[in-house]
């Protein structure tokens, strides 16, 4: 905490110095804005933005009222970008409705004024409403990816709605662009999320596009929404192979359901060994569905000649304990040290880790085992 406050304050100071905007904080992160916004509030009723500080000389004080003076026609000035974004962040209500003149043009300021657009004055608030609505539909890609999130972060204010649903309002009405920009080029989260709820709402991609989204995007939520929509979208040929390889495992186990409607069941065979345990359930779910039987899959594979890393750890899963313990626990001496690993887990899922035999596994060379036999003797 003492750390992120030096580093606020620390930002505010280089701010005061004139260095631009993306030198002084991560202009990708909505709450680097907001926290900006109440970090040069606090700073100048402190006194911290005093002249006499000398790294922000003739901002505040006699020179910095009379930037108000400028703004309202009597000196023809453009400040520079660090004392706008200063301005626009002044516990003077009356600085800030000044400096809001000065933001038309200036996209690397419109984060800013979408702060302004929730802001507790009434007249600032309604200027900083009309500069949006003018400056969001011709706003770059780049600057929409950076204003959004502040817009969507703010609307849980009390006042933060109006600028929100202007967003949303040029996203549903607007160019499909403006939303493919923000789903594939936006960092934050949140914002991606509401793109592609305009995306599913607006029936703007196919199955693929859908998979695609799921399969690229880190977030669990928009993996999750765009997976499901892709599986719903019944075109199995083009989803299930870009599903099927994605690095997410809840995204594979949406490949892997995908495969029951297509009815190749027999498919999701080699998923039962997947990484993800949701999709590793998924897989038996399906061959069940398909007539298979995934526990005598998997005690097959534990009784061959090349055990699947992961087939021990199935078994323990779904099998039974007094029909597959006993081959687990053969399998806790196993060549390969991932094979041990699985079998210990899968003897812990049924139930049947041997207090002494986990204590002997606590010495084995493959941290793996030794990690799982730990928590074997804690469960």
């Amino acid at each position: 905490m003492a750390h992120e406050t030096e580093a606020r304050t620390a930002a505010v100071r280089r701010l005061g110095r004139g260095l631009p905007l993306d030198r002084v904080l991560d202009v990708t992160r909505p709450k680097a804005w907001t926290d900006l916004d109440e970090d040069v509030r606090q700073a100048v009723r402190r006194g911290a933005l005093a002249p006499s500080h000398g790294w922000l000389t003739g901002v505040h004080g006699p020179g910095w009222r009379g930037f108000r003076d400028r703004a309202v026609g009597l000196v023809r000035e453009a400040p520079t970008e660090a004392r706008l974004a200063l301005a626009l962040c002044d516990p003077d209500g009356r600085i800030r409705q000044a400096a809001l003149s000065y933001t038309v043009g200036r996209p690397e300021v419109l984060p800013l004024v979408a702060v302004r657009a929730a802001d507790w004055a009434a007249p600032v608030r309604a200027r900083a409403l009309y500069l949006l609505r003018e400056a969001l539909p011709g706003a770059s890609a780049g600057t929409l990816a950076v204003t959004a999130p502040v817009i969507l972060r703010l609307d849980r204010r009390l006042r933060g709605g109006a600028a929100a649903e202007l967003l949303d309002g040029l996203l549903r009405d607007g160019d499909p662009a403006r939303v493919n920009g923000l789903l594939f080029g936006c960092r934050d989260a949140v914002t991606r999320r509401a793109a592609l709820s305009v995306v599913l709402d607006r029936g703007l991609y196919d199955g693929l596009g859908l998979a695609l989204v799921a399969a690229g995007d880190h977030d669990p939520l928009v993996q999750e929404r765009a997976a499901s929509a892709a599986v719903a979208a019944d075109e199995p040929d083009a989803t299930v192979p870009v599903l099927l390889g994605a690095r997410f495992g809840r995204v594979r186990a949406a490949g892997v359901t995908a495969l029951r409607g297509a009815g190749r069941h027999a498919e999701a065979e080699p998923y039962l060994y997947d990484r993800s345990g949701r999709t590793r359930a998924c897989a038996r779910w399906v061959l069940r569905q398909g007539g298979g039987d995934p526990v005598a899959v998997y005690r097959t594979a534990c009784a061959g000649p090349d055990v699947p890393d992961r087939a021990p750890l199935g078994l323990g899963e779904c099998g039974s304990r007094s029909v597959d313990a006993p081959l687990l626990r053969e399998l806790t001496e196993h060549r390969s040290g991932r094979v041990r690993a699985s079998a210990v887990a899968g003897l812990r899922l049924l139930d049947a880790a041997e207090p002494r035999r986990m204590r002997a596994l606590l010495d084995d060379p493959e941290p793996a085992v030794v990690r799982e036999a730990r928590r074997a003797l804690w469960s």
